[in-house]
């Protein structure tokens, strides 16, 4: 299932990497990446972002070797950036922009020429590569701080293209933008030079590639394809693994069976040997050289029959290790009695509103900045009473910033865009019960243990129960002990989710902010099954346009630029 490795550009050689508690993240993968655009597939805790992070020199192996043929540009999955820093910093042009600019106005200080180079033409450079993603090119000299969560990704990523590194790692790079900002990276992908690796659950990012390589067991195997081409082969090759372990046990079925068939023939033809022998029917040479000839053709049939079964044992133990057997999730998610007429929450514009009622699933989308995510927040905080029973938004201007101007803000969640007021966006809670799962899953305690921060939301369900509970979520055993701060993206989310899920009493609302960001694609199908056959109402924001088209919904909310909302 390789590919050639002639022209490898990254190579792993018994690659190793244990985290300061003692865990495994890597244990001895080898591997290549070749030129072109390689997507990185793999369940959560597979050890995809260590991956990524010992490629670009941020972990060092614990053992084992990795070589790069050139300069490594990493985005990481968490961007996080000074915002009060401007966009040019970020692009990594702003010394040779500014030279240029001062040499321009008339400053001919020898060390603006020096920081010039032969980059004469930056900033026309720069601008060319905002406009590949789909930005102006007066964000040159915008603060990080003004932009949306999605379009600073977009800037860091055209800041990689504009450097020019012979590889890149993308790590969920789709994870913070809109519909138009992933068709902006997209359009970036399909013309990328050089080497591409992709970490990504998206699966319309992962058509893009031209590779498809997966880290599934500690072993790091490349497909040449796309994701879908990968798949299909995958799901043909399983079918084969099940169908040749069905065929392995009925050989090693027959082959215990003759075995025991010749074991009773054996011992019959003994039984009759001594009885014939205590009775004397035959001359004592004679019988002794039947009861030797016998054990010699004993033995033959034992070594023939054994042999048979030994060689069926091992075909059917090969083809249970080509069969997968991984863990899934098995989302239950309790029954919070939701009859249809329940009135759960309303969405209005001040010139419409929209009642989300009983067992209703509904999706809220529009662009990054138009302010989903706060709509939410006001809606949870006047079901927690935080609102004075109404979630009327204030007017939002440039000023109404999330992510405020605290230096170092992690920009993953959705900002407000400066534009023009909403004074009529309002979302009012109609139950207390709303549970919450935000973009950051930021509820989490970082020093306590998965199993105290969900025992918190259900301290009136014993243990053991409990703990059976998190069991369906694959929190068991030492991940169930392990602190918070130690888990990966994906792990995080299970356990915020099963915190969230496992809440007693059961939210009557559950309310999901981007939640495919960390997840793989296979526990997206388990969460879409879980959501789907939810008894009460579900209230999502996503830009996964493939996840929103699975979750049967009733009505779909787009909130417009300028504050009012259409139903889709």
């Amino acid at each position: 299932m390789s590919v050639p490795t002639l022209h490898a550009s990254v190579t792993l050689d018994r690659l190793t990497f244990t985290w300061p508690d003692g865990t495994a993240a890597l244990d001895s993968v080898s591997g290549s990446f070749g030129s072109g655009r390689t997507g990185l597939v793999g369940r959560n805790g597979a050890g995809k972002s260590t991956l990524l992070r010992l490629i670009a020199g941020e972990l060092s192996p614990t053992s084992g070797f990795l070589t790069t043929t050139g300069e490594v540009a990493y985005l990481p999955q968490q961007l996080t950036l000074d915002v009060d820093r401007r966009v040019a910093e970020l692009l990594g042009v702003a010394d040779a922009l500014d030279a240029v600019r001062a040499i321009g106005a008339g400053d001919v200080d020898q060390a603006h020429f020096d920081a010039v180079g032969d980059d004469w033409d930056i900033e026309a450079r720069a601008e060319m590569s905002l406009a590949e993603a789909g930005l102006a090119p007066d964000f040159l000299d915008r603060r990080i701080g003004e932009l949306s969560g999605g379009e600073a990704v977009l800037v860091a990523i055209a800041g990689i293209r504009l450097r020019k590194a012979p590889i890149t790692l993308l790590d969920e790079p789709t994870n913070n933008l809109d519909r138009a900002a992933r068709a902006a990276l997209a359009t970036m992908v399909r013309s990328w030079k050089g080497t591409l690796i992709v970490v990504s659950h998206d699966l319309s990012l992962l058509e893009l590639m031209d590779d498809t390589a997966e880290l599934y067991a500690q072993t790091l195997s490349v497909f040449g394809g796309p994701y879908s081409e990968w798949r299909a082969w995958l799901d043909a090759e399983q079918e084969a693994a099940r169908q040749a372990e069905v065929t392995a046990k009925q050989e090693f079925r027959k082959e215990k069976r003759q075995r025991i068939e010749a074991e009773v023939k054996l011992a019959h033809r003994a039984r009759t040997a001594k009885k014939a022998e205590l009775e004397k029917r035959v001359p004592k040479i004679v019988a002794h050289g039947r009861k030797m000839a016998a054990e010699v053709s004993a033995g033959r049939l034992r070594t023939e029959v054994g042999a048979k079964e030994d060689a069926a044992r091992a075909a059917l133990d090969e083809a249970g290790r080509r069969l997968r057997s991984d863990a899934s999730m098995k989302i239950e998610l309790p029954d919070p009695e939701v009859s249809r007429s329940r009135r759960i929450a309303s969405i209005g514009d001040g010139e419409r509103s929209w009642i989300i009622q009983g067992p209703e699933r509904v999706a809220l989308i529009g662009r990054n900045g138009v302010g989903k995510t706060t709509l939410l927040e006001r809606l949870v905080a006047d079901a927690a009473g935080g609102v004075h029973n109404s979630a009327q938004m204030p007017p939002i201007g440039p000023d109404d910033r999330r992510e405020g101007a605290a230096a170092d803000s992690m920009l993953n969640t959705e900002q407000l865009a400066p534009g023009p007021e909403r004074p009529g966006l309002t979302a009012t809670a109609l139950t207390d019960r709303i549970g919450y799962l935000p973009q950051r899953v930021d509820g989490l305690d970082e020093h306590r243990s998965v199993f105290e921060n969900i025992a918190d939301a259900a301290p009136q369900v014993p243990e053991k129960e409990l703990r059976n509970r998190l069991a369906r979520f694959l929190i068991r055993g030492a991940m169930a002990e392990r602190p918070v701060a130690a888990l990966s993206g994906g792990e995080r989310f299970r356990v915020a989710l099963a915190k969230l899920l496992l809440a007693d009493p059961a939210p009557h609302l559950v309310v999901l902010d981007e939640p495919t960001n960390n997840l793989d694609i296979d526990t997206v199908d388990q969460l879409v099954e879980a959501l789907r056959a939810y008894r009460g109402a579900v209230l999502v924001v996503s830009h996964d346009d493939a996840f929103v088209a699975r979750l049967d919904l009733g009505l779909v909310l787009e909130i417009e630029p300028d504050g009012s909302v259409i139903e889709r």
